[in-house]
């Protein structure tokens, strides 16, 4: 088995690429729905946040209110590094356990959905491949305005927490342009399935799990001929 890391801008639309791959039945770790979860009531991240940024970041219910925290975060560098480093370690472990899951369930490969990929690059070097979901600027900012109804002056403070779209591009393997229709993003993200799936990246790793399998059987089962011996 191997890893595919899949990332994007904010709004570049890697929710419908992911949707697709779904459809065609690969296995997708979303590291967004992770993030939800390593934050819930009770969980020690939730413990951390709240400890650091103080109730004002609650909700009536008392869950986090995602869009306090993120006008915090999104206007402070040293906020957003903090928060990032209560919820990564949570979320990387989630993610290790979901990979070993498919793994054993006999994938060739599992894609890593993970926002900030090209951000942080220290997640990059387990990727076989990466794949980078583009569309241009200007499209980015008019999809954001339209999606969360934020004005133009937080949209940019969003899109400075990122890297620039264009600059993703040569940092990744494959490229799928998501300025135009759902149909033509379709075709784009047929062709790397194809692709993936051609792929014989999958054999190392198979190959060390059955001689690694095959080692522990031969060993207990040398055991067992001593024991009724």
């Amino acid at each position: 088995m191997f890893l595919v890391g899949l990332s994007g801008g904010i709004a570049s639309g890697k929710s419908t690429v992911v949707s697709i791959l779904r459809e065609l039945g690969c296995a997708v770790i979303d590291a967004d729905v992770i993030a939800r979860q390593v934050v819930q009531r009770g969980t020690p991240a939730y413990s951390q946040i709240l400890f650091y940024f103080g109730e004002e970041i609650l909700l009536k219910n008392g869950e986090l209110d995602r869009e306090k925290l993120g006008a915090i975060i999104f206007s402070n560098p040293e906020k957003r590094a903090l928060l990032n480093s209560i919820t990564h370690p949570p979320i990387r472990r989630v993610m290790l356990r979901q990979t070993l899951y498919y793994f054993f369930l006999g994938y060739k490969y599992v894609i890593l959905d993970i926002p900030m990929l090209f951000e942080s690059r220290t997640l990059t070097r387990y990727m076989k491949h990466t794949v980078l979901v583009y569309c241009d600027p200007q499209t980015q900012v008019e999809r954001l305005i339209r999606r969360s109804g934020l004005s133009r002056e937080e949209v940019q403070k969003r899109l400075v927490a990122q890297l620039p779209i264009d600059s993703k591009l040569p940092l990744a393997d494959h490229v799928i342009d998501n300025s135009g229709d759902r149909e033509s993003t379709r075709r784009h993200v047929l062709q790397l399935h194809h692709r993936l799936e051609s792929s014989l990246g999958y054999l190392p790793t198979r190959i060390a799990a059955v001689t690694v399998a095959a080692g522990m059987l031969a060993l207990v089962w040398s055991l067992l001929r001593r024991v009724w011996q």
